[in-house]
């Protein structure tokens, strides 16, 4: 698929990257030489140097015969003006990513006056990836499928854990909780595992099951936390906005530490009801005077790393509940991996899964019913929901009868309001939600679970 990416930032360069490795025909431009020709150096795309918003630059990136426009410059007005112009070139689709707090309730009216496919906010999405997180503080964490009706949780196996040595097949009648375990990473490595695989301390596990059911599985292990009542944010940009009034509409009380003056009155105004405090985190005195030891939840989201993990760190050893570190550069992520900070989040890693599932749902057959992706273990493996049609060559089979793939698993079949942990016997029927767990490659469509022929 052709596809232009207009503006090579974090986010658009961190795209280019996912979006080329799936066999897509990429060109970036940005106006930046530097930024261009770093990006012509490090990944296999072409680039053109050019003002986004410019209607000639556009045409010679050739937005006007692609498939599929995404405006992630850094600035919301200018995606905006090269949404509009990339429509007008013939653009099939547009996406862009508009950022600003004041735009969110406009989201449905700006896609039809600009004309949009689809509008990104990556920090949005990555502030209801840390209120999912801090809402189920026992897991590192957690996806949601089907409008919240199942989540995989995310589970590191602590050294005398009590499922260390258990048998998947035992876990049921051994802790009471109807859960599935869709995945194990051990020692870096993905392993799609069965009734027989034997869980070790340090194995980090992605459990399937509802809400409720994934409680009482923690709460039957030993690992369940109390709910999270006081949050403490470092760093007041946008995702501290919106991550702030995602948890007030929860009861949550929240505690903003913002090192900027100017900032700390625009969050006054913006998001009345919380604490905003005037001050620099990274002191630990400005920490403690402010409940560093009475909450049990931390956030860090400044724009550096290094701050938001070893303020992080610090937050652990005042052994705050639960902790959530934004992470920018993703060899950070792999190097925390051992540190206790387990709740690591990105940005752009968010929005990536969601331009992936994006394309390959235009790439796929006509009706293509891939509504959810997500991606784990550096990418290795994939959890995805389809929707069930009609002609699936997955229904009114037994599982047990279904010619599965290597490496793929069904993790649960929702069908209107109940959760179905998939058994032998289990048939899917159209209507249907099923969410599967791969390593076996990027899948568009359900039936590509299917080995070929079958």
């Amino acid at each position: 698929m052709k596809i232009v990416i207009a503006g090579a930032g974090k986010v658009g360069r961190y795209v280019a990257d996912v979006l080329s490795q799936e066999e897509n025909d990429i060109t970036v431009i940005d106006s930046d030489p530097e930024t261009i020709a770093s990006v012509s150096n490090d990944l296999d795309v072409i680039c053109v140097e050019g003002n986004a918003a410019d209607p000639e630059a556009l045409r010679g990136a050739g937005a006007g015969e692609a498939e599929l426009l995404i405006a992630a410059t850094e600035k919301d007005e200018v995606n905006m003006v090269c949404g509009i112009a990339a429509r007008k070139l013939g653009a099939k689709h547009v996406i862009a990513r508009i950022r600003d707090p004041l735009y969110l309730n406009q989201v449905q009216f700006l896609r039809e006056a600009l004309g949009l496919s689809k509008i990104i906010n990556p920090e949005y999405e990555c502030a209801k990836e840390i209120s999912r997180i801090l809402r189920f503080p026992g897991a590192s964490r957690v996806d949601s499928f089907s409008k919240g009706s199942v989540e995989i949780a995310e589970h590191k196996i602590p050294g005398h854990g009590a499922l260390n040595g258990v048998a998947l097949r035992d876990l049921g009648s051994r802790f009471g909780a109807r859960v599935l375990v869709a995945l194990v990473e051990r020692d870096g490595e993905a392993l799609i595992p069965n009734g027989g695989t034997v869980l070790r301390t340090g194995d980090r596990l992605s459990i399937t099951g509802s809400v409720m059911e994934l409680r009482r599985f923690f709460m039957a292990i030993g690992e369940y936390k109390r709910p999270v009542r006081h949050v403490m944010i470092m760093g007041g940009g946008r995702i501290a906005v919106y991550l702030t009034r995602l948890l007030q509409e929860s009861g949550i009380e929240v505690t903003v530490i913002e090192k900027e003056r100017e900032r700390c009155d625009t969050l006054c105004d913006l998001i009345p009801e919380a604490h905003i405090v005037w001050g620099d985190a990274t002191f630990s005195d400005v920490l403690l005077e402010d409940g560093i030891k009475t909450a049990d939840g931390f956030v860090a989201l400044t724009g550096d790393d290094g701050d938001n993990i070893i303020t992080s760190l610090y937050a652990r050893s005042c052994r705050v509940q639960k902790v959530v570190t934004k992470v920018n550069h993703e060899h950070f992520a792999e190097i925390l991996n051992n540190s206790g900070l387990d709740s690591i989040v990105s940005p752009k890693e968010t929005v990536a899964e969601q331009l992936a599932r994006y394309v390959r749902g235009l790439g796929a057959s006509e009706g293509s019913s891939m509504e959810t992706l997500y991606r784990l273990v550096d990418g290795k493996v994939e959890v995805l929901e389809f929707q069930v049609r009609e002609d699936s060559a997955c229904t009114h089979v037994p599982l047990k009868d279904l010619k599965l793939r290597k490496d793929v698993l069904i993790s649960a079949v929702i069908r209107g309001t109940k959760t179905v942990l998939p058994e032998g016997n289990t048939v899917i029927v159209p209507g249907d939600h099923a969410v599967v767990v791969t390593a076996a490659g990027h899948l568009r469509s359900l039936d590509e679970i299917l080995e070929p022929g079958a």
